[in-house]
């Protein structure tokens, strides 16, 4: 993942929690995966939940479900 500044790596992936997992989920999809890939599955499953940026969210809107839905 991308180098971030606001918060310890080490320590959200040590949570193991729910919260913690989408949070990274949506910095990954937000500033990009790096070398890692994006979970499809996780993004449906997390999707209601996710704090994305607008324009960002519409374009996975359009990718996962071939529709706009917010």
């Amino acid at each position: 993942m991308v180098h971030l500044w606001d918060f310890d790596l080490k320590e959200v992936e040590k949570s193991k929690s729910e919260r913690a997992k989408i949070f990274l989920l949506e910095r990954k999809i937000n500033y990009g995966p790096g070398e890692e890939k994006i979970s499809l599955n996780e993004v449906k499953k997390y999707w209601s939940k996710l704090n994305l940026f607008k324009p960002r969210k519409r374009l996975f809107e359009l990718l996962i479900w071939g529709k706009y839905q917010s």
